[in-house]
């Protein structure tokens, strides 16, 4: 499936590499495997996305705003 690798800015300033997968790439079962919620759908700002973080094994939230520069694409694996 497609990865990705993007640095981008935190909101307080730092800058981070992430490797991630967007939900849409990601394969459905597994999306139904990882999704805990209260039923209750969480809403962000046009420039955020909800993606996979690969390294740490979770839901993180990347502002493509404050990107550097375009992501990387590249074979992923879960």
């Amino acid at each position: 499936m497609k990865g990705y690798r993007a640095t981008f800015r935190k909101k307080n300033g730092d800058l981070r590499t992430m490797n991630f997968i967007r939900l849409p790439d990601l394969p459905q079962g597994f999306l139904n495997e990882q999704i805990k919620g209260t039923g209750s759908e969480r809403k962000f700002d046009k420039t955020a996305e909800l993606v996979w973080d690969i390294d740490r094994v979770g839901f993180r939230v990347i502002n493509w705003e404050t990107m550097q520069q375009e992501p990387e694409v590249f074979e992923a694996k879960l």
